[in-house]
């Protein structure tokens, strides 16, 4: 077995033939910054004094990652003694291959309150660039990773008081598995149990076969020339958010596809990357390299509807600020393509406009009768790229042959999820033209560069999808022509959404087909909810949104939105006042739930509304109350392409659907969260399962025997044969230590190997047992050997003995300091989002309480014990366990409170448990209670912990500076663990060296 040192020297020797300069001379913080002054003097041609070059490090140090980034790239001004400006650069920005490239290990940077050494180090040109933690092939890299989290998260560390602030990238390997992902500041980078981590890649070759072991990753990755390409040109630096991003290796194979293409003048071409892969980030970088080509004179970014032109403008503008003005309309268009300014290289337009700009009818004229096309004919020969955003039915006309015609030198390319092949091309006439068939090859007919969904799942950039294809036991549930009844459609969506969400956790989309029959699931979804509640009064409603364009009547902004709703423009042609007058009572309905204000004359901010909502989702109810949240958006053409979030996990369809519309309607609900969201939802009313194995079969690109292995989940059976192995295991390792495999039986385990065995046996059955929760398909007798298995009461207990241990084990390895603990428990990954409940938050809890403790009603009560299990089975309520259990053994079994008193009286019973540990731990250290609980209301406000203050509160007891020095270390022992808990998880900046 490799260990980590003779892993690092391979690593470092691999370096060397790439011709990287070793300096082992470089271990702290004096080598690394003097060989730094000596690269920069070198660079710049000039020679600093010792007071200046200090001044220089406190300019350029800061602990903004994006700051530092920012300057890395950047010619920046210096201000030298005798006031003169020193115009200078830290790398060499115009040719980063002429940079000097070396390698230092097991540097060593101590501050005030952290102590860390660096397994790898790139320096480029001195800076440090490029830090690589190792692991030995049995520990996953994933620990490295949290590693690289902690030491940034350690107060004073060495990323915000040195060189290392100029960190652009993390790699971490245990030689046979190797990711890599960017820097950047706190609020970008955590590895917590709501979002697994920031994004993590690994490398692949063109063809999207993935680089795992580190010497070929160095190969392909680290070669000098190669890291400084990634650096400068395919990192981007998001101002709007203040992040790094680095493109994946798809979309920088992609790019250097185009511009080589255009190079080479070799025609049109398109990309095929699937839906969810960042294709806007990839034709952003893509544009912005052809802004810096001087053989280019403009590039159009095309897009096809306003909402999608106002999205396109947004991210490009995210990506490098006012980079892209907006088209208000055709005439300011026309003004930019013919402007000179740099600024207006790239524009980002819609069909329709450039659509009006080429048109030779005397009708396209401008406000002062001219024919637009008669200005831009100074552009006939110029040379002009056009990125089409998809390559779909817009671009099957009139439109395509109009530019090809009007500009003969240009290069058209197209992006698409889901290409149009002779299998799934439709017979139409578009635009005047004969009716064809058309496919993408006909208008790009190379492809540059293939990235499909096949690829992102393995990569697991989207995510795999369930599909239920719903067979009702019922036989009198259909119509004459086969389908369902919308009743029966409407009872089986309210019986399975809790399972299918995640107990509401995500929500849903409802595909129908037709405006008519939408309104009438939106009408029956409210007569039979208010039916339910009735009946139940523990029956909680779904809230329902609808979302359908309205008649146009005229309007511009309607009329071209409905060009990509086919459907709609269809059903809004008839009867167009029923329409509107359903429409009207909907968004009424909608106001009254959410406190908005929207009107069908505002169409678009009702639409704009709703999706942020679909977004905006969240997890817990007290961070987004469950009010303002969307369960399900019925559509009916609306949302089913290009709209992304990842808290929709859902999608009923009792729709016709197939090819490239079955694919991007599947899509809403892959994008990847966490581990809680392990595949995307269908729900399937149209039996449609030949479509999807179709569908399947022609967008995998990749020739293997079985795509639906990759693409679908594991049915229910299987998963419940791994579930029953998880179990069977866990079963066999309490046995292992002596144990029956009990959940109190947890805490007799020997020992904190011991302990870690059971953390990695239980959170595999936790994992199979969350995806079976999300199954719509589990029948009675499934259900059944699940329960039998392991019962729900057992399991919670053994959740809560989990979540205990890896608490305990979890403050282990924050502690330790270099092999302090055993590689076992080192290399422990807790993933405590496993165990995080959806609906088992504080108002949940609070709600039980007030159910316990109140005699009347007809709800059921929980037991104290259920209560108190219940609570320490959720890793939302982890720091609140032992207060909210300590709180209900307070309580009389029944006292009459109402919820609201249930939770001022445990915000009061805290206050007073910590005031009274307070008012001991004065006691014990010989200090006033008042001065204590001043000193605590100070930190607790500022959120930093201030040792003169700690000075001043031990100042009465008149200590020499040794006694005061172990007098402060006795009072921070036992004042750190109230800290912590009053501060509910939040950073107390400073407190971190009293951790220990």
């Amino acid at each position: 077995m490799n260990r980590e040192k003779q892993i690092e020297d391979s690593f470092i020797q691999k370096l060397t033939e790439l011709k990287y300069t070793y300096r082992e001379d470089i271990r702290d913080r004096n080598a690394l910054e003097q060989n730094f002054r000596a690269k920069f003097e070198s660079l710049n041609r000039v020679r600093l004094s010792d007071t200046e070059f200090k001044r220089l490090l406190d300019e350029i140090i800061s602990a903004d990652v994006f700051a530092a980034s920012k300057r890395l790239r950047s010619v920046n001004t210096f201000m030298r003694e005798d006031d003169t400006p020193l115009q200078y650069t830290l790398v060499n920005i115009k040719d980063w291959c002429k940079n000097d490239y070396e390698v230092i290990n097991q540097l060593r940077i101590n501050t005030n309150n952290s102590y860390h050494r660096y397994d790898v180090i790139i320096l480029i040109n001195g800076i440090p660039v490029v830090q690589v933690e190792l692991k030995a092939s049995d520990v996953s890299p994933r620990r490295a990773m949290q590693q690289i989290v902690d030491y940034k998260n350690d107060a004073g560390n060495g990323y915000t008081n040195t060189l290392l602030c100029f960190m652009q990238l993390f790699i971490v390997s245990n030689q046979g598995n190797t990711h890599y992902f960017t820097n950047n500041n706190n609020h970008h980078f955590n590895f917590s149990a709501d979002e697994q981590f920031l994004p993590v890649y690994q490398y692949a070759t063109e063809s999207n076969r993935r680089i795992r072991g580190l010497d070929a990753f160095s190969t392909a990755f680290l070669s000098k020339c190669i890291l400084g390409e990634m650096i400068s040109r395919y990192m981007v630096l998001v101002a709007s958010e203040q992040k790094l991003l680095i493109m994946r290796p798809y979309q920088i194979y992609a790019v250097k596809a185009i511009v080589d293409c255009i190079h080479q003048n070799r025609g049109n071409g398109y990309v095929w990357h699937t839906t969810g892969s960042g294709k806007t980030l990839t034709s952003f970088k893509a544009a912005t390299l052809l802004k810096d080509n001087p053989d280019i004179d403009k590039c159009l970014f095309v897009v096809d509807r306003k909402d999608l032109d106002r999205q396109t403008r947004e991210e490009f503008n995210k990506f490098q600020e006012n980079c892209v003005e907006e088209n208000t309309n055709t005439d300011t268009l026309v003004r930019r393509m013919l402007s000179d300014d740099y600024a207006d290289k790239v524009i980002v337009t819609t069909i329709q406009k450039l659509g009006i700009a080429l048109d030779t009818s005397p009708k396209k004229e401008n406000e002062r009768g001219n024919k637009y096309i008669d200005h831009l004919i100074h552009l006939k020969n110029k040379k002009i790229v056009f990125i089409f955003d998809e390559c779909h039915r817009s671009q099957f006309g009139d439109n395509h042959k109009a530019i090809k015609e009007f500009f003969p030198n240009s290069q058209l390319f197209g992006f698409t999820g889901t290409p149009i092949f002779d299998k799934n091309a439709t017979y139409t006439k578009i635009d005047g033209e004969e009716a064809s068939y058309k496919i993408t090859e006909d208008l790009f007919p190379s492809r540059l560069h293939a990235y499909t969904i096949t690829h992102a799942i393995e990569d697991k950039n989207v995510l795999r999808f369930h599909v239920d294809y719903f067979k009702p036991k019922e036989t009198d549930v259909r119509i004459a022509d086969g389908t369902l009844k919308k009743q029966a459609i409407v009872d089986a969506i309210l019986s399975k959404h809790d399972a299918a969400t995640h107990l509401r956790r995500f929500n849903a989309v409802f595909a129908t087909a037709s405006i008519n029959d939408a309104i009438e699931y939106y009408e029956l979804f409210g007569r039979t909810q208010k039916k339910l509640q009735q009946q139940n009064e523990d029956f909680e409603p779904l809230h329902i949104a609808c979302v359908f364009s309205p008649p146009a009547q005229g309007n511009k902004d309607v009329q071209q939105m409905q060009e990509d709703l086919p459907q709609e423009q269809i059903d809004n042609s008839k009867d167009p006042e029923e329409k509107q007058k359903a429409l009207k009572i909907i968004i009424d309905d909608y106001n009254k739930q959410y406190g908005t204000n929207h009107s069908i004359a505002d169409f678009d901010a009702y639409y704009q509304d709703v999706q942020k909502r679909i977004k905006d989702q969240k997890y817990s109810n007290k961070d987004y109350p469950h009010k303002n949240k969307i369960d399900i958006t019925i559509v009916v053409d609306m949302l089913l392409t290009g709209f992304d979030s990842k808290y929709l996990n859902t999608l009923y369809v009792d729709k016709n659907l197939k090819y490239h519309g079955l694919i991007q309607a599947f899509s809403r609900t892959n994008r990847i969260l966490n581990d809680t969201k392990p595949y995307g939802n269908i729900l399937d009313f149209r039996g449609q399962e030949d479509a999807v194995n179709e569908a399947i079969a022609i967008f995998s690109g990749e020739n293997i025997d079985n795509p639906r292995q990759i693409w679908l989940v594991d049915p229910a059976p299987k998963v419940i044969e791994k579930f029953q192995d998880a179990v069977q295991k866990l079963n066999e390792y309490m046995h292992s230590q002596g144990l029956e495999c009990q959940a109190e039986e947890v805490y007799n385990l020997q020992g904190d190997d011991a302990r870690a065995g059971f953390i990695n046996c239980f959170k595999e059955v936790q994992r199979y047992r969350m995806e079976l929760e999300q199954y719509t398909d589990i029948d009675e007798h499934d259900k059944a050997l699940i329960e039998e298995l392991l019962p729900e009461e057992t399991l919670q207990s053994f959740r809560g003995a989990y979540l205990e241990t890896a608490r305990e084990l979890r403050k282990l390895q924050e502690k330790s300091k270099g092999g302090e603990v055993s590689s076992v428990v080192d290399q422990l990954d807790f993933e405590f989002v496993l165990f995080a409940s959806a609906i088992i938050d504080y108002d949940y809890i609070m709600a039980l309480i007030a159910r316990y403790t109140n005699s009347g009603g007809s709800k059921q009560r929980m037991t104290k014990e259920q209560l108190i299990s219940l609570v320490a089975s959720s890793s939302n309520l982890i720091d609140e366990k032992d207060d909210i259990g300590e709180y209900i053994n307070s309580l009389d079994v029944v006292n009459g409170k109402t919820e609201q008193e249930i939770k001022d009286g445990y915000q009061t019973f805290k206050a007073e448990k910590y005031d009274k540990k307070l008012v001991a731990i004065a006691n014990k250290h010989g200090i006033t209670a008042h001065s204590l609980r001043t000193f605590v209301e100070q930190i607790m406000i500022r959120m930093i912990f201030d040792g003169e203050k700690l000075n001043d509160l031990l100042a009465p007891l008149a200590l020499g500076w040794k006694a005061r020095s172990k007098a402060e270390l006795a009072l921070m022992e036992d004042l750190v663990p109230l800290l912590k808990r009053l501060a509910e998880g939040q950073e107390i900046s400073g407190l971190s060296a009293y951790e220990d």
